[in-house]
């Protein structure tokens, strides 16, 4: 009886290691995006600060859309939608943000306004790393300049105003995250702080998702993670019950 009650503890912790372990070695990755983000202070007005509009997250609401942004000489936008998602098999996230018919009046005094039919940025983790880029359908930049419709990361055109620079814009700016997570901004202004002719503060954002790093591909807690789990269980103690089946085939025999 000793035997048999030993090698059923031993199944019982081997359950309870791996049924431990689940939660925090199998922990998926995380996908955010949303359409635009402000906050500027032009120069003789109050600061404007606005919350991610149709903001996304794997971890809540997956899908959203906002009708559109309308900030009288900062910023006006069409539909905004934007994605994030995580596949529980693989561990992947992907996240997207597209912003329509974008105009953006803030920089209009040293460029013009800056207009585009369509702006998006797109982010995604797997197993074999993570990758981002952006999209710009239909720009006209004004004196600013030109980009691509597929932007290098972290391609930026300073602004100048009467032979000073003023602000610049990055577009498919790539940041490395301290967590490991990567965030593609389609649309990125900085408006320079102190300089001579300066129109104000701040920053405006245009199209931005972030995701990774990917989670591990099986959650142990269920699907195929959960057979993996038992198999595991089942080699772990088939030993034990081998020893006290022989055990207990010797007491008989005596």
């Amino acid at each position: 009886m000793r035997v048999r009650m030993t090698g059923l503890a031993g199944a019982a912790a081997v359950a309870a290691l791996l049924v431990g372990a689940a939660p925090a070695s199998a922990a998926p990755g995380d996908a955010s995006a949303y359409g635009a983000r402000l906050h500027v202070t032009l120069l003789g007005s109050p600061a404007v600060t606005a919350e991610p509009f149709a903001a996304a997250d794997a971890n809540g609401r997956g899908q959203n859309t906002f009708a559109g942004v309308d900030l009288t000489g900062i910023l006006k936008t069409g539909v905004i939608n934007a994605s994030a998602s995580r596949d529980e098999n693989s561990g992947g996230v992907h996240s997207r943000a597209s912003t329509a018919d974008v105009r953006l009046d803030l920089l209009a005094k040293a460029t013009g306004k800056i207009s585009a039919e369509l702006v998006e940025a797109d982010c995604a983790a797997t197993q074999k790393g993570l990758t981002g880029k952006a999209k710009l359908v239909g720009v006209d930049l004004g004196k600013l300049g030109r980009v691509d419709a597929d932007p290098a990361p972290n391609t930026k055109l300073d602004v100048q105003l009467a032979g000073v620079k003023i602000a610049e814009v990055v577009f498919n700016e790539q940041i490395r995250n301290n967590d490991g997570s990567l965030t593609v901004n389609a649309i990125h202004i900085r408006l320079l702080q102190g300089v001579l002719g300066s129109i104000g503060t701040g920053d405006v954002i245009i199209s931005s998702a972030t995701c990774g790093p990917a989670g591990l591909p099986i959650p142990m807690a269920s699907g195929a993670g959960l057979w993996i789990g038992l198999g595991l269980l089942g080699a772990a103690a088939a030993p034990a019950a081998a020893v006290a089946l022989r055990r207990r085939a010797s007491l008989n025999a005596a």
